[in-house]
């Protein structure tokens, strides 16, 4: 909305809006990635899928949410530290159920489903945001 001033020019009453930092942008995506691939299916096997949800997923959802908090925050530095603490939980969860399920079965009967495979992306995507949060004024 414009007000006319003294000399009859327009007059803008709201404050400019600053554009939202490029890290910020990666790291919603990385927690949009995150919160959908923890219900999504980790592993498919010849009798069925196997939920993130009835798992790890349940804890990546968690930390999602952290990372939702990061990404709405004006605070650069805690927004880092929650992107951070979100790629430590997105990264390593589906590379230790990764490891675990390699160890007992093998490679034979089984493949990796969406949900970790999103989830595990998120994580590198957050990683990647914490960093650009720290680095970039």
């Amino acid at each position: 909305m414009a007000l006319r001033g003294l000399a009859g020019k327009s007059t803008r009453t709201t404050a400019a809006r600053v554009p939202a930092h490029p890290g910020r942008k990666r790291l919603g995506l990385a927690v949009a990635m995150v919160m959908f691939g923890s219900f999504l299916p980790w592993v498919h096997t010849a009798l069925g899928n196997l939920p993130g949800a009835s798992g790890p997923g349940v804890w990546t959802f968690y930390a999602a949410m952290l990372g939702l908090a990061g990404a709405l925050l004006p605070l650069r530095r805690v927004a880092a530290v929650q992107a951070s603490i979100l790629a430590a939980a997105a990264v390593v969860l589906p590379s230790w159920q990764l490891w675990r399920i390699v160890s007992t079965v093998g490679f034979g009967g089984w493949m990796p489903g969406p949900g970790m495979v999103l989830v595990l992306g998120g994580g590198v995507l957050a990683g990647v945001a914490a960093v650009q949060l720290l680095r970039q004024p």
